[in-house]
């Protein structure tokens, strides 16, 4: 089991960047897989991006490719996500989670898959 917590939300202009970090502690083991979520306000939980805790391995949804960068340090144990040329539809609370998945499931975006959450972390872009 894993304890995931996260940090670096807050308000952004359009255009803007943000950086959200998530620690991880606990049981690390190397076919983890680490994402980030976000729950826009009035719709459902969405993937973000993803990245294999032991590879460079990363998948993203196609609203944020080339804006979002999702990269990890295992040395401090923490993953991250660059969020660049945001937009107000990026508005939402933004979580960390994990699972384990050593095979090509690791490509699994639905929440149902991750097993372990952290508290979410507000960002708010304004236009």
């Amino acid at each position: 089991q894993v304890q995931l917590v996260e940090s670096g939300g807050g308000l952004a202009q359009a255009g803007g960047s943000l950086r959200l970090s998530c620690a991880v502690s606990g049981r690390i083991h190397k076919n983890y897989v680490l994402a980030w979520f976000r729950l826009p306000p009035g719709k459902e939980r969405e993937f973000v991006a993803s990245i294999r805790w032991s590879s460079d391995h990363t998948k993203y949804v196609e609203t944020v490719k080339g804006r979002f960068t999702i990269s990890r340090d295992n040395g401090k144990n923490t993953v991250y996500l660059q969020m660049d040329r945001l937009i107000p539809e990026d508005t939402g609370t933004y979580y960390c989670a994990a699972r384990l998945a050593a095979g090509v499931d690791w490509t699994f975006t639905a929440y149902k898959y991750y097993t372990n959450w952290g508290q979410g972390t507000q960002v708010t872009v304004s236009s």
